[in-house]
C-alpha cells in the first residue's frame, strides 16, 4: 500500500514538471513571435545565424536588411531573426 502511495506522488510530480515546463515554452515562443510580428524598418537586428544588419524592408514573412557600408542587401525570412538589438525609435536622435 505505501508504494501505491509513493507511485502516485511521483508520477504527479512528473505530471507537474511537464506542465510548467510546457507552459514557460509556449510563453517564450509568443514573446518570439510577437518580437517577429513587430518588426519595423530601421530596427537593428541579429540573425540565427549571426548577420546583423539594419532592416530597410518589411513584408508579410520576408524582410530586407543592410549588413555593411556597401549597403549590402539581403533578403531574409522574419523567423530567421534572433533578436532586435536597437529599435528603431531608440535608434532616432
Amino acid at each position: 500500500m505505501p508504494a501505491l502511495f509513493m507511485y502516485i506522488a511521483m508520477f504527479a510530480i512528473i505530471i507537474g514538471m511537464m506542465w510548467f515546463s510546457s507552459r514557460s515554452q509556449k510563453k517564450q515562443e509568443r514573446e518570439i513571435n510577437e518580437m517577429r510580428d513587430g518588426l519595423q524598418v530601421g530596427d537593428e537586428i541579429t540573425t540565427i545565424g549571426g548577420i546583423i544588419g539594419k532592416i530597410v524592408s518589411v513584408k508579410e514573412e520576408t524582410c530586407v536588411i543592410e549588413t555593411s557600408r556597401d549597403k549590402t542587401r539581403i533578403r531574409i525570412l522574419k523567423s530567421a531573426v534572433k533578436t532586435v538589438d536597437v529599435k528603431a525609435e531608440d535608434a532616432q536622435p
